[in-house]
């Protein structure tokens, strides 16, 4: 690093957060994500005031132009919510909606660290932000952004569960997920059709699915049914505080 990007650096140390993440320079962006990053991982009290600061920061860090730094910033919103109670949830809708909007489609890494980070926030007990967050994401006119929406909804009902992940919603938008014409979009969508039925049962699928589907998809789809079994339980829990502060986490079945 030169001499004088070290000094920009410095300088910019001593600007408001909201001045440091929109500066004009990325290297300052980038800088300031950081430092938020790291400031949240140490934040041990989830009701620490500066985490309301914090909330509002996010809407548009996530949706930088410049993809290390979106990266960065999606690193500081993933120790933000580490550090965070359910409180923060407040932020969810604007956060997910630009998530949505600018990291879906972005490298591997991105998607992954964009994915996390809304399976957070259903532990954060924002399930319902989520899942319509979900709604517009599926809509999206390039499949390489519909797929991880598809996958996340998958890994957020396999994870917390339907009493958690509400699958009425999901089932809603799988019709039209079945009609795409990317042939990625349709395998994500028959893997959460399966997944749904660990969890409310084959019939209840059936009957709302079936009814919209083409044929040789009912056919395709019915053999894959005749494969699940069992009874799911959820392997990830919702989170609390109790009178302390210190996170616990209570069981959502």
């Amino acid at each position: 690093m030169s001499t004088e990007d070290e000094k920009l650096l410095k300088e910019a140390k001593k600007l408001p957060w909201d001045e440091r993440l929109q500066h004009k320079n990325w290297k300052v962006r980038n800088d300031a994500n950081i430092d938020l990053a790291a400031l949240c991982d140490s934040i041990t009290d989830p009701k620490d005031a500066r985490l309301r600061e914090f909330g509002p920061l996010f809407k548009k860090a996530v949706s930088d132009s410049n993809a290390p730094v979106q990266e960065k910033a999606l690193d500081a919103l993933l120790a933000f919510q580490r550090a965070a109670d359910a409180d923060v949830s407040r932020y969810a809708k604007e956060v997910c909606d630009a998530i949505c909007a600018k990291c879906l489609t972005g490298r591997p890494k991105t998607v992954e660290k964009a994915q996390a980070a809304f399976l957070l926030w259903v532990e954060l007990e924002a399930s319902e932000v989520f899942l319509e967050s979900m709604e517009k994401a599926v809509k999206n006119k390039v499949a390489k952004a519909v797929v991880p929406a598809i996958d996340v909804m998958f890994q957020a009902l396999s994870e917390f569960g339907a009493k958690v992940v509400p699958p009425k919603k999901i089932l809603k938008m799988l019709p039209e997920l079945f009609d795409h014409p990317d042939q990625n979009v349709r395998a994500s969508s028959k893997g959460l059709t399966l997944e749904l039925c660990r969890w409310i049962g084959k019939e209840p699928v059936k009957s709302i699915l079936f009814e919209k589907m083409r044929d040789t998809m009912k056919k395709e789809l019915e053999a894959e049914l005749a494969n699940v079994s069992g009874i799911a339980k959820p392997t990830r829990k919702i989170r609390y505080l109790n009178s302390r502060f210190k996170l616990l986490y209570y069981n959502s079945t």
